[in-house]
Order: C-alpha cells, then structure tokens, then sequence
C-alpha cells in the first residue's frame, strides 16, 4: 500500500463536508463513513504525489490509473470495487451539490466480484453452541458475572433469531422489543426501519438477561437493550467477542462471528422451506440477488449430501 501524503486544506474540507453529509442525510454508520474516508484519502494522497493534486482537476483516466494500480500491487477485487464505489459516491455527491462544475466518475467501472459461498454452520452445531451459553449461565456465583452471562446468551439468541446485523443488535432499545408478538423493531443501513420475528428461545433469554439488567445499568444506559459491563450501550467490539468466545466454547464448530449467525439464519430458514422473498425482508437486504446467494448455499449442501449418500451419484 502507498503511504498516505499530507492532503491540501481544500481537499481536507471537502472530505470533512463529505462525511457529514454521509452521516447526516445519508444515515452512514461510523464504520462506513470511516471506509469511505480511508478510500478516498487513499486516492487524493496518490494524487498529490503524480497530480492532479486540485480535486477540480481530477480526471476519468486519473482514477482508471489509480485503480490500476490497486490491482497491481495485489489489491483483491472486492477491495478495488469498494474504493471504486466510495470515488463514485464522493464525485456524485460534489457535483451535484455544485462543489465541482464535472462528475469524473460518472462512468467509472469496478472490476467484477467473485461471489463466494458464505460458510455457514450446521444446525445441530449451532444447538450445542447455544447450549452451552445456556448452561454457562448456572455457572457462576457472582451476581455481576451472572448478569453478563445471561447478557451474553441472549446477545446469541437474538442474532441467531432475528439474523440482525451485530450493530443493529448493539442498537436497540428496550421499546423496539415486542414479547407478546416475538418480534423486534430494527433500524438498519440508512436509517431503514424494518421488523424481525423473535423466536421463542431468544424472548426467553432477552427476558431473563432484561430481569438483571438493572445490576448493570448507570445513567449512560439509557434505552439500551444491551449493555456492557460498565453500563453504556454494548460496544459491537465487545459483541463480537462474544459470539466468537461463545463458539469457541464447542470443539469443531467454525469460528464465523456475528456475521456468521446472520449466514446461518438465512440457510436454516430456505433449507426450512422459507420464501426467498419473506427472508429477503427480514434481513432487510434492498435487492434480491444478495438473499439469493443463500439458495446457492443450500443447493451445495444437498448436492454434498446427494453425493456421500446416494449409490449411483
């Protein structure tokens, strides 16, 4: 990678007025705008070193050569795609907005991503991982340990559940839980609203984790549906450590973390027989092609299976 150059004040303004506006109107998330932000100091830093260093001077073969060089240096192509569509996002936004008087990126192309299978876990395996975090609950004598143990089970049970994203889960609040229903209100991407059901196991485990919330909570707690150890809303670090401890805790289960959880909702629920269109909701992707990746996953397993088992495969 090449080493970041000190950017001039007008290009550092910009990128500042870019951010809010991702944040404000767009309704980024901090990790995205920080994406964002890396990609295009990445660009105006390699800029500065070969020219143009002025952003109204920026050009389409500019940023061809580039991403050129991305590749060349060993970039992977979801890597190239992503900075591609961070510079398109950036130049829309500047010349819409009439900071700059031409769009250099309007045609700019990503090179084309391979779509990998997700990995996925079994459901038999993911049993023994929430049984396990189950009984880790009744193992403890501490109050305080206690609280974070049952904290820690329904952090599981409700990503497993709903397939929420591990921000989406460290974002609600104590109002976005309907247990009568077994459902939960999710404020996803862009600020995208949305339901998801909640089974019955992790309305238990919400339940039981909300009865001792109060050992935990301070002022800074707030609404928040999880919090960590010290009261404020649950950092999504600090929940990703825990899906990774957690099956961590079962020998022979795959290390997938949170994300994990989400592939492995979407796979348990078409295997069941779910509509692609019903999943496509609950994960609250906006096109159907990302869900149907998940189809694909299944026909690999009955293919894998239909081959060790039948005699003539």
């Amino acid at each position: 990678m090449e080493p970041e150059s000190e950017l001039p004040a007008a290009t550092t303004a910009l990128l500042a007025e870019f951010s809010e506006y991702l944040r404000l109107e767009q309704g980024r998330s901090e990790h995205t705008i920080r994406a964002y932000l890396g990609d295009l100091r990445a660009l105006f830093s390699h800029l500065s070193r070969v020219g143009p260093e002025d952003v109204d001077q920026v050009r389409l073969a500019d940023l061809r050569t580039w991403l050129a060089n991305q590749h060349a240096v060993g970039a992977q192509r979801s890597t190239i795609a992503r900075r591609a569509a961070s510079v398109r996002a950036f130049f829309s936004w500047a010349y819409h907005t009439h900071r700059l008087a031409r769009d250099p990126a309007a045609t700019l192309r990503s090179p084309r991503v391979d779509r990998r299978l997700p990995t996925t876990i079994e459901v038999s395996q993911l049993r023994a991982v929430l049984d396990a975090a189950a009984a880790a609950t009744t193992d403890v004598a501490e109050p305080i340990e206690g609280a974070l143990a049952r904290r820690d089970l329904a952090v599981m049970e409700v990503l497993y559940s709903t397939g929420i994203r591990v921000s989406e889960a460290c974002g609600l609040d104590l109002d976005d839980v309907d247990f009568d229903r077994g459902l939960v209100r999710v404020l996803g991407k862009g600020g995208k609203e949305r339901i998801a059901p909640l089974g019955r196991p992790a309305c238990q485990a919400l339940a039981d984790w909300l009865a001792v919330r109060p050992l935990l909570i301070v002022p800074a707690s707030g609404r928040a549906a999880f919090v960590g150890e010290r009261g404020g809303r649950l950092d999504p670090r600090v929940a990703r450590r825990i899906v990774h401890r957690a099956l961590a805790a079962v020998p022979g289960t795959p290390d997938l973390g949170p994300h994990g959880l989400r592939h492995a909702m979407a796979t348990h629920l078409l295997e069941g027989g779910a509509d692609l269109r019903a999943v496509q909701e609950i994960l609250g992707h906006s096109s159907l092609a990302t869900t149907q990746l998940y189809t694909h996953v299944t026909t690999e397993r009955l293919r894998t299976a239909y081959q060790q088992a039948h005699p003539r495969a």
